[in-house]
């Protein structure tokens, strides 16, 4: 068995303790000092030590980060996801091999914290199951340093895409983790047909749904609320997601408190990432209403946008400048997006700093949590079940 005592660990209540880990898990909190003799310590100087990240919305298939620098190319009359789905596919012809473009993003994100990731990974009549198999192959690679789920995307649509249904039925007999969806108001056309293939593929194989959904207005909030009803009528209460929602950030006060409630009583979960260009759901007010809000970078320079760093901290940040977060509660609300509300999302097992969970963490020159989010501090180390994996931003090999 292996043992191992963290000491001198600062945790979020701003108290000194000792951090018992066996076999990946922590098996005890003590007061400072108190470690056994007979343990391996590691001594955490008084650092803070916060959960590891988690990064909840991400595209590992599709981004250059570390490779030529793509410039970026707009849309010719406002955004567009179709013209963007075009971009990108000619910017992929041209890109650095898949394999070698997704280590470079897991190496970056793993080193600013990240230890749990949902990556979205395109599974189309364009591409087929090859992006996938791709991403499954590196996501073995990476399995001590970080833990994966991968959503098999259908970024072409589903009904206007031949063949991407079966296809969407394979990717999970292939190892995908979960079933996606592509605004089926605006892209495909038809609401009803293409939530009957999302949805039935994953009643078929009981997996959990994340749905991008970039429709604005009235339209993105008519389909929300018919995702709402279906989670409920199949049961699927807190195994629903829908990332961007950008429709929530146009509506008026008392109707974002109206569909904030039905969000909540159907248990879906919103993901934002506060992008500048767009409304964004009303963070506060979800929150308010008992939604589970929840984070990620999204695109890390590719042919969406050139941003992105793979910090989650960094993210929090954005997402509490942008909804006009001031108070230290404020502050700490962005950061559960970040940390815990992304754990209740993805559904994990064994998040946190406490008895019995998965001793993933990350140490940090911060006094408290407030101070992480606006402070961009130094990353000293990150831990994955208890061992260093990244240290002074470089991953660990």
């Amino acid at each position: 068995m292996t043992k191992t005592v963290f000491t001198n660990a600062k945790l979020a209540d701003g108290s000194l303790r000792d951090i018992h880990v066996e076999n990946g898990r922590i098996t005890a909190i003590d007061t400072a000092g108190e470690a056994a003799s007979s343990a391996t310590t590691i001594d955490l100087s008084g650092d803070l030590i916060l959960p590891g990240f988690v990064e909840g919305h991400i595209h590992l298939d599709t981004s250059f980060y570390g490779g030529k620098w793509v410039p970026h190319r707009p849309c010719t009359n406002g955004f567009d996801v179709h013209e963007r789905v075009a971009f990108q596919a000619e910017n992929m012809a041209k890109a650095e091999p898949m394999s070698e473009r997704a280590r470079n993003q897991l190496d970056l994100c793993i080193s600013k914290g990240t230890t749990q990731m949902r990556s979205h990974v395109m599974v189309d009549g364009s591409v087929g199951l090859t992006s996938l198999e791709t991403i499954l192959a590196v996501r073995e690679e990476y399995r001590d340093m970080i833990d994966i789920q991968l959503v098999a995307f259908p970024q072409s649509g589903i009904l206007k895409s031949p063949g991407t249904p079966e296809l969407l039925d394979a990717a999970i007999g292939l190892g995908a983790d979960l079933v996606g969806g592509l605004d089926p108001a605006s892209f495909d056309r038809d609401v009803n047909g293409h939530l009957d293939v999302v949805f039935g593929v994953a009643e078929k194989h009981g997996v959990d749904i994340d749905i991008h959904l970039h429709d604005a207005g009235s339209m993105g909030a008519f389909t929300i609320e018919e995702i709402c009803d279906r989670t409920v009528a199949l049961g699927m209460q807190g195994h629903v997601a829908v990332s961007h929602a950008y429709g929530l950030g146009d509506l008026a006060p008392d109707a974002a408190k109206k569909i904030a409630a039905r969000i909540a009583k159907s248990g879906v979960s919103i993901m934002t990432n506060a992008p500048g260009n767009h409304n964004f759901p009303p963070v506060a007010l979800l929150r308010r209403e008992g939604v589970t809000v929840f984070s990620g970078s999204d695109n890390i320079r590719d042919s969406w946008w050139p941003y992105g760093d793979g910090d989650m901290l960094h993210r929090a940040e954005i997402i509490g400048y942008r909804s006009g977060f001031y108070t230290d509660d404020e502050l700490c609300a962005a950061f559960d997006v970040v940390t815990a509300a992304g754990a209740k999302a993805l559904r994990l097992e064994g998040y946190g700093i406490e008895i019995g969970a998965k001793a993933d963490f990350v140490s940090l020159a911060a006094e408290h949590v407030p101070e992480a989010v606006i402070a961009f501090p130094t990353r000293h180390k990150v831990y994955k079940e208890g061992r260093l994996v990244a240290e002074n931003g470089r991953v660990k090999r």
